[in-house]
Protein backbone atom coordinates (compact mmCIF):
# COMPACT_ATOMS: atom_id res chain seq x y z
CA UNK A 1 0.00 0.00 0.00
CA UNK A 2 1.16 3.54 -0.77
CA UNK A 3 1.63 6.09 1.95
CA UNK A 4 -1.73 7.63 2.85
CA UNK A 5 -2.38 11.11 1.46
CA UNK A 6 -6.10 11.35 2.14
CA UNK A 7 -7.22 12.85 5.45
CA UNK A 8 -10.20 12.31 7.72
CA UNK A 9 -10.92 15.21 10.07
CA UNK A 10 -12.69 14.48 13.33
CA UNK A 11 -15.33 16.69 14.88
CA UNK A 12 -14.35 18.67 17.92
CA UNK A 13 -14.42 16.62 21.14
CA UNK A 14 -14.06 13.19 19.50
CA UNK A 15 -11.11 12.28 21.74
CA UNK A 16 -11.90 8.56 22.02
CA UNK A 17 -10.14 8.12 18.66
CA UNK A 18 -6.83 8.58 20.50
CA UNK A 19 -7.27 5.28 22.35
CA UNK A 20 -10.11 3.43 20.57
CA UNK A 21 -9.72 2.47 16.89
CA UNK A 22 -13.35 2.86 15.79
CA UNK A 23 -14.54 5.99 14.01
CA UNK A 24 -18.21 6.29 13.08
CA UNK A 25 -19.71 8.60 10.47
CA UNK A 26 -21.08 10.81 13.23
CA UNK A 27 -17.49 11.43 14.42
CA UNK A 28 -16.36 12.78 11.06
CA UNK A 29 -16.28 16.48 10.17
CA UNK A 30 -14.99 15.89 6.64
CA UNK A 31 -12.89 13.45 4.65
CA UNK A 32 -10.86 13.70 1.46
CA UNK A 33 -11.94 11.82 -1.61
CA UNK A 34 -10.50 8.35 -1.11
CA UNK A 35 -11.01 4.95 -2.67
CA UNK A 36 -13.09 2.72 -0.36
CA UNK A 37 -10.85 0.40 1.67
CA UNK A 38 -7.82 2.67 1.36
CA UNK A 39 -5.70 4.35 4.00
CA UNK A 40 -6.49 7.76 5.47
CA UNK A 41 -4.65 9.97 7.92
CA UNK A 42 -6.91 10.81 10.86
CA UNK A 43 -6.55 14.35 12.22
CA UNK A 44 -8.34 16.19 15.00
CA UNK A 45 -10.43 19.33 14.55
CA UNK A 46 -7.29 21.47 14.85
CA UNK A 47 -5.48 19.51 12.15
CA UNK A 48 -3.14 17.59 14.47
CA UNK A 49 -2.21 14.00 13.65
CA UNK A 50 -4.22 11.33 15.50
CA UNK A 51 -3.55 8.11 13.63
CA UNK A 52 -3.80 6.24 10.37
CA UNK A 53 -6.48 3.76 9.38
CA UNK A 54 -8.49 2.18 6.59
CA UNK A 55 -11.61 3.99 5.43
CA UNK A 56 -14.85 2.72 3.91
CA UNK A 57 -17.74 5.21 3.46
CA UNK A 58 -20.36 2.45 3.19
CA UNK A 59 -20.91 1.24 6.81
CA UNK A 60 -21.65 3.42 9.85
CA UNK A 61 -18.30 2.30 11.32
CA UNK A 62 -16.43 3.98 8.50
CA UNK A 63 -12.81 3.94 9.68
CA UNK A 64 -10.65 1.74 11.88
CA UNK A 65 -7.35 3.13 13.13
CA UNK A 66 -4.37 0.79 12.75
CA UNK A 67 -1.64 2.96 14.19
CA UNK A 68 -1.28 6.10 16.29
CA UNK A 69 2.24 6.58 14.89
CA UNK A 70 2.93 8.47 11.67
CA UNK A 71 3.90 5.43 9.59
CA UNK A 72 2.66 3.99 6.29
CA UNK A 73 0.26 1.03 6.18
CA UNK A 74 2.50 -0.86 3.81
CA UNK A 75 3.68 -4.46 3.42
CA UNK A 76 6.33 -4.00 6.11
CA UNK A 77 3.70 -2.67 8.54
CA UNK A 78 1.42 -5.68 8.13
CA UNK A 79 4.32 -8.09 8.47
CA UNK A 80 5.43 -6.40 11.72
CA UNK A 81 1.94 -6.61 13.15
CA UNK A 82 1.57 -10.27 12.21
CA UNK A 83 4.97 -11.09 13.70
CA UNK A 84 3.96 -9.32 16.91
CA UNK A 85 0.70 -11.31 17.08
CA UNK A 86 2.56 -14.59 16.61
CA UNK A 87 5.17 -13.60 19.22
CA UNK A 88 2.40 -12.95 21.75
CA UNK A 89 1.13 -16.52 21.29
CA UNK A 90 4.70 -17.83 21.63
CA UNK A 91 5.61 -16.14 24.93
CA UNK A 92 5.40 -19.27 27.03
CA UNK A 93 6.23 -21.73 24.25
CA UNK A 94 9.83 -22.06 23.07
CA UNK A 95 8.67 -23.93 19.97
CA UNK A 96 6.27 -21.17 18.89
CA UNK A 97 2.47 -20.86 18.99
CA UNK A 98 0.28 -23.89 19.50
CA UNK A 99 -0.79 -25.84 16.43
CA UNK A 100 -4.36 -25.10 17.54
CA UNK A 101 -4.92 -21.44 18.35
CA UNK A 102 -6.11 -18.03 17.29
CA UNK A 103 -3.12 -16.28 15.73
CA UNK A 104 -4.73 -12.90 15.04
CA UNK A 105 -7.65 -11.35 16.93
CA UNK A 106 -8.60 -8.19 15.04
CA UNK A 107 -8.38 -4.98 17.11
CA UNK A 108 -6.66 -6.81 19.98
CA UNK A 109 -3.64 -7.39 17.71
CA UNK A 110 -3.71 -4.00 16.01
CA UNK A 111 -5.20 -5.49 12.83
CA UNK A 112 -8.88 -4.47 12.91
CA UNK A 113 -11.03 -6.60 10.67
CA UNK A 114 -8.71 -9.62 10.51
CA UNK A 115 -9.08 -13.00 12.22
CA UNK A 116 -6.63 -15.85 11.67
CA UNK A 117 -7.04 -19.28 13.28
CA UNK A 118 -4.58 -22.14 13.04
CA UNK A 119 -5.74 -25.74 12.75
CA UNK A 120 -2.51 -27.67 12.49
CA UNK A 121 -1.29 -27.36 8.88
CA UNK A 122 -4.15 -25.03 7.87
CA UNK A 123 -4.47 -21.29 8.51
CA UNK A 124 -8.05 -20.03 8.17
CA UNK A 125 -8.08 -16.33 7.27
CA UNK A 126 -11.21 -14.25 7.80
CA UNK A 127 -11.46 -10.69 6.48
CA UNK A 128 -14.27 -8.65 8.04
CA UNK A 129 -13.66 -5.31 6.29
CA UNK A 130 -13.09 -4.08 2.75
CA UNK A 131 -9.71 -2.71 3.79
CA UNK A 132 -8.56 -6.11 4.97
CA UNK A 133 -9.79 -7.73 1.77
CA UNK A 134 -7.57 -5.33 -0.16
CA UNK A 135 -4.63 -6.38 2.05
CA UNK A 136 -5.41 -10.11 1.87
CA UNK A 137 -2.59 -11.08 -0.49
CA UNK A 138 -0.02 -9.30 1.67
CA UNK A 139 -1.36 -11.03 4.79
CA UNK A 140 -1.49 -14.49 3.21
CA UNK A 141 2.05 -14.22 1.86
CA UNK A 142 3.43 -13.07 5.21
CA UNK A 143 1.68 -15.82 7.18
CA UNK A 144 2.65 -18.67 4.88
CA UNK A 145 6.24 -17.39 4.94
CA UNK A 146 6.17 -17.41 8.76
CA UNK A 147 4.60 -20.88 8.95
CA UNK A 148 6.41 -22.89 6.33
CA UNK A 149 4.41 -25.82 5.00
CA UNK A 150 1.00 -24.44 6.01
CA UNK A 151 -1.95 -23.89 3.69
CA UNK A 152 -4.21 -20.83 3.76
CA UNK A 153 -7.99 -21.02 3.50
CA UNK A 154 -10.14 -17.88 3.09
CA UNK A 155 -13.42 -17.91 5.02
CA UNK A 156 -15.08 -14.50 5.20
CA UNK A 157 -18.33 -13.70 7.00
CA UNK A 158 -21.28 -13.13 4.68
CA UNK A 159 -22.87 -10.54 7.00
CA UNK A 160 -19.68 -8.47 7.19
CA UNK A 161 -19.22 -8.72 3.43
CA UNK A 162 -22.72 -7.35 2.78
CA UNK A 163 -22.18 -4.52 5.26
CA UNK A 164 -18.76 -3.56 3.89
CA UNK A 165 -19.57 -4.10 0.21
CA UNK A 166 -17.30 -6.95 -0.86
CA UNK A 167 -17.76 -10.53 -2.03
CA UNK A 168 -17.10 -13.03 0.77
CA UNK A 169 -14.28 -15.42 -0.08
CA UNK A 170 -14.63 -19.12 0.69
CA UNK A 171 -11.88 -21.37 -0.60
CA UNK A 172 -8.18 -22.14 -0.68
CA UNK A 173 -5.99 -19.10 -1.18
CA UNK A 174 -3.62 -21.08 -3.39
CA UNK A 175 -4.11 -24.52 -4.86
CA UNK A 176 -6.12 -26.96 -2.76
CA UNK A 177 -6.00 -28.63 0.62
CA UNK A 178 -7.65 -31.26 2.82
CA UNK A 179 -11.39 -31.37 3.42
CA UNK A 180 -10.76 -31.73 7.15
CA UNK A 181 -7.91 -31.83 9.65
CA UNK A 182 -7.58 -33.75 12.90
CA UNK A 183 -6.36 -31.65 15.82
CA UNK A 184 -5.44 -32.44 19.42
CA UNK A 185 -6.76 -30.27 22.24
CA UNK A 186 -5.29 -31.31 25.57
CA UNK A 187 -5.42 -35.01 24.75
CA UNK A 188 -8.85 -34.85 23.09
CA UNK A 189 -9.04 -35.33 19.32
CA UNK A 190 -11.33 -33.24 17.14
CA UNK A 191 -12.05 -33.36 13.44
CA UNK A 192 -12.39 -29.86 11.96
CA UNK A 193 -14.00 -29.57 8.55
CA UNK A 194 -12.36 -26.70 6.70
CA UNK A 195 -14.74 -23.99 5.51
CA UNK A 196 -17.77 -25.39 7.32
CA UNK A 197 -19.48 -24.52 10.59
CA UNK A 198 -19.48 -21.59 12.97
CA UNK A 199 -16.58 -19.19 13.51
CA UNK A 200 -13.71 -20.51 11.36
CA UNK A 201 -14.58 -24.16 11.99
CA UNK A 202 -14.37 -24.48 15.76
CA UNK A 203 -14.85 -22.43 18.94
CA UNK A 204 -11.22 -21.86 19.86
CA UNK A 205 -12.28 -19.24 22.41
CA UNK A 206 -13.51 -22.03 24.72
CA UNK A 207 -10.34 -24.15 24.63
CA UNK A 208 -9.24 -23.37 28.19
CA UNK A 209 -12.76 -23.68 29.60
CA UNK A 210 -13.25 -27.05 27.91
CA UNK A 211 -10.06 -28.34 29.48
CA UNK A 212 -11.36 -27.28 32.88
CA UNK A 213 -14.48 -29.38 32.41
CA UNK A 214 -12.43 -32.58 32.50
CA UNK A 215 -11.26 -31.84 36.04
CA UNK A 216 -14.77 -31.06 37.29
CA UNK A 217 -16.47 -34.04 35.64
CA UNK A 218 -14.61 -37.02 37.09
CA UNK A 219 -17.14 -39.60 38.31
CA UNK A 220 -20.13 -37.39 37.46
CA UNK A 221 -22.96 -37.25 34.95
CA UNK A 222 -22.59 -34.29 32.61
CA UNK A 223 -25.11 -32.24 30.65
CA UNK A 224 -23.73 -30.30 27.67
CA UNK A 225 -26.49 -27.99 26.43
CA UNK A 226 -26.08 -26.17 23.10
CA UNK A 227 -23.32 -28.72 22.64
CA UNK A 228 -22.42 -27.96 18.99
CA UNK A 229 -19.85 -30.69 18.13
CA UNK A 230 -19.62 -32.01 21.73
CA UNK A 231 -16.40 -30.24 22.69
CA UNK A 232 -17.25 -29.89 26.37
CA UNK A 233 -18.72 -33.42 26.51
CA UNK A 234 -15.57 -34.94 24.99
CA UNK A 235 -13.34 -33.20 27.53
CA UNK A 236 -15.66 -34.24 30.37
CA UNK A 237 -15.53 -37.89 29.32
CA UNK A 238 -11.79 -37.69 28.78
CA UNK A 239 -11.54 -36.45 32.36
CA UNK A 240 -13.48 -39.41 33.74
CA UNK A 241 -17.17 -38.47 33.60
CA UNK A 242 -19.58 -41.41 33.92
CA UNK A 243 -21.72 -40.28 31.03
CA UNK A 244 -22.61 -37.19 29.03
CA UNK A 245 -25.91 -35.97 27.58
CA UNK A 246 -25.57 -33.52 24.68
CA UNK A 247 -28.41 -31.27 23.53
CA UNK A 248 -28.10 -29.85 20.01
CA UNK A 249 -30.62 -28.95 17.29
CA UNK A 250 -28.37 -28.50 14.22
CA UNK A 251 -28.07 -31.67 12.10
CA UNK A 252 -24.61 -30.60 10.89
CA UNK A 253 -23.40 -30.03 14.45
CA UNK A 254 -24.89 -33.35 15.59
CA UNK A 255 -23.00 -35.15 12.82
CA UNK A 256 -19.81 -33.46 14.03
CA UNK A 257 -20.59 -34.42 17.63
CA UNK A 258 -21.06 -38.08 16.71
CA UNK A 259 -17.78 -38.01 14.80
CA UNK A 260 -15.83 -36.45 17.69
CA UNK A 261 -17.31 -38.78 20.30
CA UNK A 262 -16.48 -41.81 18.15
CA UNK A 263 -13.00 -40.48 17.43
CA UNK A 264 -12.26 -40.48 21.17
CA UNK A 265 -13.98 -43.79 21.93
CA UNK A 266 -16.85 -42.21 23.91
CA UNK A 267 -19.86 -43.24 21.84
CA UNK A 268 -21.18 -45.70 24.44
CA UNK A 269 -20.94 -43.14 27.26
CA UNK A 270 -22.70 -40.32 25.43
CA UNK A 271 -26.27 -39.59 24.43
CA UNK A 272 -27.11 -36.93 21.85
CA UNK A 273 -30.59 -35.44 22.03
CA UNK A 274 -31.58 -33.69 18.81
CA UNK A 275 -33.82 -31.06 20.32
CA UNK A 276 -34.36 -27.43 21.16
CA UNK A 277 -32.35 -26.82 24.34
CA UNK A 278 -35.09 -24.75 26.01
CA UNK A 279 -37.62 -27.53 25.52
CA UNK A 280 -35.23 -30.31 26.49
CA UNK A 281 -34.14 -28.59 29.71
CA UNK A 282 -37.80 -28.37 30.75
CA UNK A 283 -38.33 -32.01 29.78
CA UNK A 284 -35.34 -33.17 31.84
CA UNK A 285 -36.67 -31.26 34.82
CA UNK A 286 -40.03 -33.02 34.53
CA UNK A 287 -38.33 -36.42 34.62
CA UNK A 288 -36.32 -35.53 37.75
CA UNK A 289 -32.94 -35.83 36.01
CA UNK A 290 -29.86 -34.67 37.92
CA UNK A 291 -26.33 -33.86 36.80
CA UNK A 292 -23.06 -33.19 38.57
CA UNK A 293 -21.77 -30.85 35.86
CA UNK A 294 -23.84 -28.72 33.50
CA UNK A 295 -22.47 -26.57 30.68
CA UNK A 296 -24.57 -23.82 29.09
CA UNK A 297 -22.81 -22.35 26.05
CA UNK A 298 -25.57 -20.90 23.87
CA UNK A 299 -25.20 -18.84 20.69
CA UNK A 300 -25.55 -15.06 21.14
CA UNK A 301 -29.08 -14.17 22.20
CA UNK A 302 -28.55 -10.40 21.72
CA UNK A 303 -27.11 -9.38 18.36
CA UNK A 304 -28.29 -5.80 18.90
CA UNK A 305 -29.25 -3.57 21.82
CA UNK A 306 -32.90 -3.80 20.83
CA UNK A 307 -32.78 -7.55 21.56
CA UNK A 308 -31.33 -7.12 25.05
CA UNK A 309 -34.54 -7.60 27.04
CA UNK A 310 -35.48 -10.76 25.17
CA UNK A 311 -31.92 -12.05 25.54
CA UNK A 312 -31.99 -11.47 29.31
CA UNK A 313 -35.19 -13.51 29.54
CA UNK A 314 -33.61 -16.29 27.50
CA UNK A 315 -30.48 -16.43 29.64
CA UNK A 316 -32.53 -16.46 32.81
CA UNK A 317 -34.73 -19.27 31.52
CA UNK A 318 -31.90 -21.65 30.64
CA UNK A 319 -30.00 -20.93 33.85
CA UNK A 320 -33.13 -21.42 35.96
CA UNK A 321 -33.80 -24.79 34.32
CA UNK A 322 -30.16 -25.86 34.61
CA UNK A 323 -30.01 -25.01 38.31
CA UNK A 324 -33.07 -27.18 38.95
CA UNK A 325 -31.15 -30.08 37.35
CA UNK A 326 -27.91 -29.52 39.27
CA UNK A 327 -26.92 -31.82 42.11
CA UNK A 328 -25.87 -30.36 45.45
CA UNK A 329 -22.12 -29.86 45.19
CA UNK A 330 -22.40 -29.87 41.40
CA UNK A 331 -20.86 -27.35 39.02
CA UNK A 332 -22.55 -25.09 36.48
CA UNK A 333 -20.43 -23.50 33.73
CA UNK A 334 -22.62 -20.86 32.13
CA UNK A 335 -21.68 -18.45 29.34
CA UNK A 336 -22.84 -15.52 27.27
CA UNK A 337 -21.08 -14.51 24.05
CA UNK A 338 -23.52 -11.65 23.42
CA UNK A 339 -21.50 -8.44 23.17
CA UNK A 340 -24.41 -6.34 24.44
CA UNK A 341 -24.79 -8.42 27.61
CA UNK A 342 -22.26 -7.01 30.08
CA UNK A 343 -20.49 -9.08 32.71
CA UNK A 344 -22.48 -7.31 35.45
CA UNK A 345 -25.80 -7.91 33.69
CA UNK A 346 -25.01 -11.57 33.08
CA UNK A 347 -24.15 -12.08 36.75
CA UNK A 348 -27.39 -10.33 37.77
CA UNK A 349 -29.38 -12.63 35.46
CA UNK A 350 -27.76 -15.72 36.99
CA UNK A 351 -28.41 -14.35 40.49
CA UNK A 352 -32.11 -13.88 39.69
CA UNK A 353 -32.28 -17.41 38.22
CA UNK A 354 -30.72 -18.84 41.40
CA UNK A 355 -33.23 -16.99 43.56
CA UNK A 356 -36.16 -18.35 41.54
CA UNK A 357 -34.68 -21.86 41.59
CA UNK A 358 -34.09 -21.68 45.35
CA UNK A 359 -30.46 -22.66 44.93
CA UNK A 360 -27.52 -21.18 46.85
CA UNK A 361 -24.40 -20.86 44.74
CA UNK A 362 -20.72 -20.17 45.28
CA UNK A 363 -18.86 -18.25 42.58
CA UNK A 364 -15.82 -20.44 42.00
CA UNK A 365 -14.48 -18.36 39.11
CA UNK A 366 -15.36 -15.80 36.47
CA UNK A 367 -14.64 -17.19 33.02
CA UNK A 368 -13.70 -15.60 29.72
CA UNK A 369 -12.25 -16.39 26.31
CA UNK A 370 -8.98 -18.28 25.89
CA UNK A 371 -5.78 -16.31 26.33
CA UNK A 372 -5.04 -16.41 22.59
CA UNK A 373 -8.05 -14.05 22.26
CA UNK A 374 -6.38 -11.09 24.05
CA UNK A 375 -8.39 -8.21 25.50
CA UNK A 376 -7.54 -4.51 25.31
CA UNK A 377 -8.69 -2.41 28.27
CA UNK A 378 -9.39 0.58 26.03
CA UNK A 379 -11.31 -1.56 23.51
CA UNK A 380 -13.90 -3.42 25.61
CA UNK A 381 -15.36 -4.97 22.46
CA UNK A 382 -12.34 -7.29 22.35
CA UNK A 383 -13.81 -9.11 25.35
CA UNK A 384 -17.09 -10.70 24.33
CA UNK A 385 -17.20 -14.06 26.16
CA UNK A 386 -18.44 -13.86 29.75
CA UNK A 387 -18.93 -16.86 31.99
CA UNK A 388 -19.34 -18.08 35.55
CA UNK A 389 -18.24 -21.29 37.22
CA UNK A 390 -20.79 -21.84 39.97
CA UNK A 391 -21.03 -24.52 42.69
CA UNK A 392 -24.36 -25.53 44.23
CA UNK A 393 -24.27 -25.50 48.04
Amino acid sequence: MKRAQAALRLKRGRETARTHPWIFKGDVADVSEVEPGSAVTVIDSAGHFVGRGLYNPRPALCCRIFTWTDEPLDVAFFRRRLESAVALRSRDRAQGPSALCRLVWSEADGLPGLVVDRYGPVLVIQCLTLGMVRARRTITTALTDMFSGTLAFDMDEEASARLEGFSAALGWARGSGPRSVRVNEGGVAFEVTIGVGHKTGSYLDQRENRARTGVLARGRDVLDAFSYTAGFACHALHGGARRAVCIESSPEAIAGARQNLALNGFTAQAEIRAANAFDELRGLERTGARFGVIVLDPPPFARSRSALDAAARGYKEINLRALRLLERGGSLMTFSCSHHVSEALFEEICRDAAADAGVRLRVVDRLTQSSDHPVLLTVPETRYLKGLLLEAL
